[in-house]
């Protein structure tokens, strides 16, 4: 493994969902992800949530992923609903395999593949939960053929995984009019366009076409303002990235979006199949009629901190 300097940095990430409603909304129920992981490279400092109005039941608890969950339950009337998810996190540099020190990409795929009496241990058997077609991601032979050409016999898994990204990244389009979160994957393949969430399922789709367990990563990425622009509050995004499992080195992340390993910009959220099942908000409501949500994403340095918000630190934030 190639060395990397131990430095710490912490970020300040502001999350607002805004729901404006036609009609009264009678009853709602809204699941949260938006508390990020603890993790060997991320500690998160400080979360906290802001609603209104009030909810008449709150309730965290862990998915059957790990990923934290926030279930509200809002009972009286309202015609707007407003969350604020503040983070402070930390992260500490990740020190990621060289991809030729991977095993061949078929010997990770045969010693997962189902075979009667085979025991598996507990990474392994984690592993396999990532094989299968979900929601947003198809297993298909076009993907297949499509991730081949960066998958000849005997390339090491990282190796195959990077050249991939590199092309999925070079010869599809970042086009933010092009798809929704509910177009499917075929179509962003035929397209050739997408954004983030897409290129993500994309990448996890043509890994688990060959057999590869690969999950979609939820979170955040630092972004950099355009040279002489301050940063702007609201202008960022949540983002979406991939980890394929790779032994003995666990899961290694690659981002298809930026074509690059993530390291000290990516704030995870969460882990799972696909969007569907770890989306910073769902939930169902009795009446609203038409509405779109309003969101705005911040994600600040802690050096940046007081000149966006006039605020030396959240309280309670002790400084490193």
């Amino acid at each position: 493994m190639s060395a990397v300097p131990q430095t710490r940095v912490r970020y300040h990430v502001r999350h607002d969902t805004r729901y404006r409603y036609d009609q009264p909304v009678g009853e709602s129920r809204q699941i949260l992800r938006l508390c990020p992981r603890e993790l060997a490279w991320q500690h998160v400092c400080i979360h906290r949530l802001e609603i209104s109005p009030e909810p008449a039941r709150r309730q965290r608890s862990v998915d059957g992923i790990g990923n934290t969950v926030e279930a509200l339950h809002f009972e009286r009337d309202h015609d707007t609903l407003f969350i604020r998810a503040e983070s402070w996190v930390e992260l500490t540099p990740r020190e990621w395999p060289a991809p030729t020190a991977s095993p061949a990409w078929e010997a990770v795929r045969d010693a997962l593949a189902y075979r009667a009496g085979r025991r598996l241990d507990a990474a392994q058997l984690e592993a396999c939960g990532y094989l299968f077609e979900s929601r947003h991601v198809r297993v298909k032979r076009e993907f297949a053929d499509y991730a081949a050409q960066d998958f000849a016999p005997g390339t090491p898994l990282l190796v195959g995984a990077q050249r991939l990204m590199q092309r999925i990244f070079d010869e599809f389009t970042f086009d933010p009019a092009s798809t929704d979160v509910s177009t499917p994957v075929t179509e962003v393949f035929d397209r050739r366009r997408g954004v983030c969430q897409d290129f993500a399922h994309l990448m996890i789709a043509c890994l688990r076409s060959l057999g590869l367990p690969a999950r979609y990563m939820s979170g955040y990425l630092l972004t950099r303002p355009p040279p002489g622009q301050a940063r702007l509050i609201g202008a960022d995004a949540t983002h979406a990235w991939v980890a394929v499992y790779c032994p003995p080195h666990g899961w290694v992340e690659f981002d298809p979006t930026n074509a690059l390993m993530p390291r000290l910009e990516h704030i995870t959220l969460g882990w799972a199949r696909d969007f569907a099942d770890v989306s910073p908000i769902r939930g169902v409501i009795l009446g609203g009629g038409e509405h779109e949500p309003e969101i705005a994403v911040t994600v600040a340095p802690e050096d940046e901190y007081s000149a966006l918000y006039g605020a030396a630190s959240l309280p309670g934030l002790s400084r490193a």
